[in-house]
């Protein structure tokens, strides 16, 4: 019983009151499972999400996209990937070359996660087939199907850490903190997503992919999946014929040497936050970041701001965030003071997983709603 085992945990908690028992399901976060059936009937699905006010005019002007300011971004970011690469090429196999590659490594592994995330949602660029480019060539670097992960995206987006719902929970209660570290290099997810290509490409589409993709779309992934592969299959037997690993250097292993930055901003973007609810204040978490990690992660530290106008582009997140900051939580100052909020609550939900952050609201900020009660007795 997932609630008596709640309130046995709960003096474990700091301020946490036991909750009434009652015989509920554990958890599952399969999207094909029982889960995702109980948040459709019980409401959970599909909410209807807060929003802070805000002056339709000044969202109409953020929402503005500009070609040139995501050209200029996208120039930098390949360009940097070709000096790096270049260099790296040059003095390979000499130590010398390593610094090259890890600065290759993030920009591939990385950095292409955000343009993928970007592009996918048609915001970067105010040319829909400038979008398109960037989002293909991104979803290849991390090795994603693009018509697949569009989908599962516009469900993450519809359904944030519903569970049962979002395809995009990154982890599950209690935490798995060792698959956690070795995604930090893509040693569990990178297998995963060649699985999934390959299962793609035999014609077969997942049963949790069947809950949010379009029948219609099917054909488009199963398509997309053998020209990634094939493309990886180029590669392989160019390295075997040369008789080295560099064609898989530059295409294919840095999407695990280099996805840590990726993997560390990406945990940020809701772990620790609440399940289950309809305010994106209490699930998301913005956190100011150095410049350079802001270039990587385009802006995506803006996440709350993200999630509640999802139109706006990254390049005006800034903006947003003055905007609205009077009635959302104050952003974390870095990555390091996030990680330092976090981590804590991380192990306690290895005992005790409703275990859960409850961000405090400036004053005058509209209060959160039935939610935030009952996350109260479990707040961190």
């Amino acid at each position: 019983n997932h609630d008596l085992r709640a309130a046995m945990a709960c003096n474990k908690i700091d301020g946490c009151q036991p909750m009434a028992l009652a015989s509920v399901m554990m958890k599952d976060y399969a999207l094909s499972g029982p889960a995702g059936q109980d948040a459709v009937t019980s409401g959970r699905a599909n909410p209807k999400w807060y929003r802070t006010t805000v002056a339709p005019d000044a969202i109409r002007q953020l929402m503005v996209k500009s070609d040139a300011i995501a050209l200029r971004d996208t120039i930098i970011w390949l360009g940097a990937m070709v000096v790096f690469g270049t260099i790296a090429v040059m003095l390979w196999p000499t130590w010398w070359s390593v610094p090259f590659w890890l600065a290759y490594g993030v920009l591939y592994g990385s950095a292409s996660d955000a343009r993928w995330h970007e592009c996918g949602h048609r915001t970067a660029f105010k040319t829909a087939w400038m979008n398109n480019v960037v989002y293909h060539i991104a979803s290849f670097m991390l090795m994603r199907n693009p018509i697949t992960w569009r989908a599962s995206h516009v469900r993450h987006h519809t359904d944030t850490i519903i569970v049962g719902r979002d395809p995009e929970i990154v982890a599950m209660r209690p935490p798995d903190l060792g698959r956690i570290a070795l995604n930090l290099f893509g040693l569990l997810e990178v297998p995963h997503q060649l699985a999934r290509l390959a299962q793609h490409a035999r014609g077969q589409i997942h049963p949790d992919e069947a809950m949010y993709l379009r029948e219609a779309d099917h054909r488009f992934a199963f398509l997309a999946a053998r020209i990634h592969l094939g493309i990886y299959a180029v590669v392989i037997v160019t390295a075997l014929a040369m008789g080295s690993m560099l064609p898989l250097m530059l295409i294919g292993l840095p999407r695990l040497y280099g996805a840590w930055h990726h993997v560390m901003t990406g945990l940020l973007q809701h772990l620790g936050l609440a399940e289950n609810v309809s305010d994106h204040r209490l699930n998301t978490r913005t956190v100011l970041m150095n410049p350079i990690s802001r270039f990587i992660y385009l802006n995506m530290n803006y996440h709350l701001e993200h999630h509640m106008f999802t139109m706006v582009p990254y390049y005006r997140l800034p903006l947003l965030h003055d905007l609205i900051k009077h009635d959302v939580p104050a952003a974390d100052p870095s990555i390091y003071a996030a990680f330092r909020r976090l981590l804590p609550v991380l192990v306690k939900q290895l005992k005790y997983e409703d275990a859960v952050i409850l961000p405090e609201l400036p004053e005058g900020a509209t209060p959160y709603g039935e939610d935030a009660a009952r996350l109260r007795p479990f707040a961190v």
